[in-house]
């Protein structure tokens, strides 16, 4: 899963049977060809394996991407993705029963981009949607230096 810091709009994700390096590879692939983040942008992550795998830095220095982990022990730091998880779990995954993995992926795809992303409000957003909230600064002229990208479980 991949946030965008600024807006809390989930911009890159992938699900699979596995915390494979793929899926966060993918995840961030798609993040980086929506976005198209200027050079500098820092990526946050929890320290998970896959967030340090060669194949993930490498991508993201190849897009002028900044790494940046957790402190050890500091859930606090990803708190943004964490509370997405959260969110993704209680609203979507416990609510619902699912056939196998082709299923949980387009109930997550329009939960995500139909819901999260267009029509849930978020205190820290002034009570808008990521996308409202995007459209709403863009229209401002709001520079986005403060945000970044977060990666996450």
């Amino acid at each position: 899963m991949i946030l965008d810091r600024f807006s809390r709009k989930v911009v890159g994700w992938a699900l699979g049977k596995t915390l494979a390096t793929r899926l966060p590879l993918e995840a961030l692939h798609h993040a980086i060809t929506t976005r198209q983040p200027p050079p500098g942008v820092v990526h946050h992550s929890d320290r998970g394996i896959q967030y340090a795998a060669g194949a993930y830095v490498q991508l993201l220095r190849q897009h002028q991407m900044l790494p940046s982990m957790s402190r050890p022990a500091n859930p606090y730091d990803n708190a943004s993705c964490e509370s997405f998880m959260k969110t993704l779990k209680r609203e979507e995954i416990y609510a619902n029963a699912y056939r196998d993995l082709e299923h949980i992926h387009r109930n997550m795809a329009a939960f995500i981009d139909q819901y999260y992303n267009r029509i849930r409000l978020h205190s820290a957003l002034g009570y808008r949607p990521p996308e409202e909230f995007e459209h709403a600064m863009a229209s401002r002229h709001v520079p986005r230096a403060a945000g970044g990208l977060r990666g996450g479980a």
